[in-house]
């Protein structure tokens, strides 16, 4: 192929002189937030859809909510509600990543974009673009919902609010050395007269491990 080009005269592409969207992700990744939604099966059969948004440098997860039928206005009500919990962080944020999907309306990148906030729509078919939100939808599948039988939105309201607080405060992560989302929990005092207890979760589907007196 080389030879050809050569013999066409045709040079060499020249070398990609912006940021890779890698590369783009690790420098900015404090300022981004991803967000897309995923479908749970309930034990009759009916679909639910979760909407939730991910702040990429902490791996922070906030669910917006769950609903049998995701339409326009409700999730751009469940972005406004996110700016409001954001509100004392907001400026922190100037990237939403999501996908092509037709729940995300103009309305719903306008809200966004009232703070700042600039929308990035990932290639079709590039699930890879969105690749944090993609990698937490994995994770709360295996841990979760491939372990339960969801019997209807309540349900699976409350689980996913005991499994978000589980994976907010207490889960480490290996890309935060170890540390929850939210901050590294303190290590046992081998010194101290307390003794560690397990705490289950989720009907001790996830264990917890705290110092009690």
């Amino acid at each position: 192929m080389w030879l050809l080009l050569k013999r066409c005269g045709i040079d060499p592409a020249p070398r990609r002189a912006s940021l890779t969207w890698q590369q783009f992700l690790a420098a900015q990744a404090e300022g981004i937030l991803a967000c897309d939604l995923f479908h749970a099966e309930t034990v009759l059969l009916q679909r639910l859809y979760v909407l939730f948004v991910l702040e990429v440098s902490t791996r922070r997860v906030h669910i917006l909510g769950v609903t049998a039928n995701p339409t326009g206005e409700p999730v751009a009500q469940q972005a406004r509600t996110l700016l409001m919990d954001l509100a004392d962080r907001i400026e922190q944020f100037r990237f939403l990543v999501r996908d092509r999907d037709a729940t995300f309306t103009d309305t719903f990148d306008a809200i966004f974009a009232s703070e700042g906030i600039r929308i990035l729509r990932t290639p079709v078919r590039a699930p890879r673009a969105n690749a944090f939100a993609e990698r937490w939808i994995g994770t709360v599948r295996r841990e979760l919902l491939d372990r339960m039988l969801i019997l209807g939105q309540r349900h699976l309201e409350n689980v996913l609010a005991g499994y978000l607080a589980h994976y907010n405060q207490h889960r480490p992560h290996r890309a935060l050395g170890q540390a929850p989302p939210l901050g590294a929990v303190p290590e046992p005092d081998p010194a101290a007269s307390e003794r560690v207890v397990r705490l289950d979760r989720l009907g001790g589907l996830i264990h917890e491990y705290a110092q009690a007196a």
